[in-house]
């Protein structure tokens, strides 16, 4: 049976994301040209064409991956949910040797044994698939098609992974320091800073150099997913030429220019770490690191950014060396020239107390399952 084509088929794309950035995802998906964005808790929908699944997994910089949503339906017992399964069209997007592993979640549902759904839906979906290419038993030696369910408040929701690893893997972070920051969540920071690469940025508690690295994509506007691979770079219903044409558009976009970006640590390992980063990220050019404490902190300059996220101790000693630390970083911004930004993320509940001035803005984000606050200063 010849493979389908999808080119011209409009598409539902499921982007999630960690909570707190939704919003800034479904400005992504807008400047990208997506239709009928909607944003929800933890993800954000939209429509698209098959051409816009390679654009979207090499551009994004907010969002962790891109599942393409086959379907949705009430699913309050095995046999709906074997049928609701049953009834996708697997063969538009699966080849007859496609790999098709299946994970998900259950929760607030009739349906709440995540193995037995699992089994249920890689039945069903094998029994499709074998109708559709006339084989007993499928192969299952080519590419992957990781398939996801969602089964919450007894309605499911099917999807194909299309990304693989997640978005915040961006390939440029081999090794990491301890609680390393999310990629995607430091992407996130520098866009709430409102930093575009015009004005100063700092960084005076950089660790693996993480922030001052997105800090630089976002000023020469490189996108994010240029170094890695994706999975459906090896989906036959997604046409190479696709892949090529977003890279190209991607490239097009990019500045040049001489910026000032700077992240420092008083860890000579993490300063060493962050350059090896920053050069595997192709940005060594325009963000420096130095070793230094955060005292030597230096903002030149009538406008510009400090965004940083200090370390906040979760043992007893630690937590208390975090709150000299605080102290000492609010003592350093009355230092700071009266119009530059300063966003601090940190999951320390009390760290205005010891920073010494109340928020002029704070948001609540999560950098994986931990809870965070984002706190903006200005004066």
């Amino acid at each position: 049976m010849p493979e389908r084509t999808v080119d011209h088929q409009m598409l539902t794309y499921s982007i999630p994301c960690l909570f707190g950035l939704e919003g800034l995802v479904g400005d992504e998906l807008r400047r990208l040209g997506l239709s009928e964005v909607h944003v929800d808790n933890g993800r954000v929908l939209c429509r698209g064409e098959i051409s816009d699944l390679p654009r979207l997994n090499i551009n994004l910089r907010c969002g962790e991956r891109v599942l393409l949503q086959l379907g949705a339906f009430p699913a309050r017992s095995f046999e709906a949910l074997f049928e609701g399964v049953r009834a996708l069209p697997w063969e538009d997007f699966i080849p007859r040797d496609g790999q098709f592993p299946v994970k998900g979640y259950c929760l607030d549902s009739q349906l709440h044994s995540v193995p037995d759904c699992q089994k249920i839906v890689k039945k069903a979906a094998a029994r499709r698939l074998g109708q559709a290419y006339g084989l007993e038993t499928l192969p299952e030696a080519g590419a992957k098609y990781q398939i996801q369910f969602a089964i919450h408040r007894d309605q499911c929701a099917l999807y194909l992974d299309t990304s693989g690893a997640g978005l915040h893997k961006r390939g440029y972070r081999a090794v990491g320091v301890e609680a390393p920051l999310r990629e995607t969540l430091a992407a996130a920071m520098v866009l709430l800073a409102r930093f575009r690469g015009k004005d100063p940025f700092r960084d005076p508690f950089c660790g693996s150099g993480t922030i001052p690295i997105e800090a630089a994509l976002v000023a020469k506007n490189r996108a994010p997913g240029l170094d890695r691979s994706f999975d459906a770079q090896k989906w036959a219903c997604v046409p190479g030429q696709c892949w090529l044409d977003a890279a190209d558009e991607a490239m097009d976009k990019e500045f040049d220019g001489k910026y000032d970006i700077w992240g420092g640590d008083i860890d000579p390992k993490a300063v060493r770490i962050a350059r090896e980063n920053a050069a595997k990220a192709g940005v060594e050019d325009i963000v420096r690191f130095d070793r230094a404490d955060m005292q030597q902190l230096r903002c030149e300059g009538p406008y510009g950014q400090i965004v940083t996220n200090p370390p906040y101790g979760e043992r007893l000693l630690e937590k208390e060396e975090a709150e000299g630390l605080y102290r000492a970083f609010g003592q350093v911004y009355r230092q700071v020239p009266p119009q530059w930004r300063v966003l601090v993320l940190t999951s320390h509940p009390e760290f205005e107390r010891f920073f010494g001035r109340k928020a002029d803005k704070k948001r609540k984000l999560y950098n994986g399952m931990l809870k965070c606050d984002l706190y903006q200063f200005s004066r």
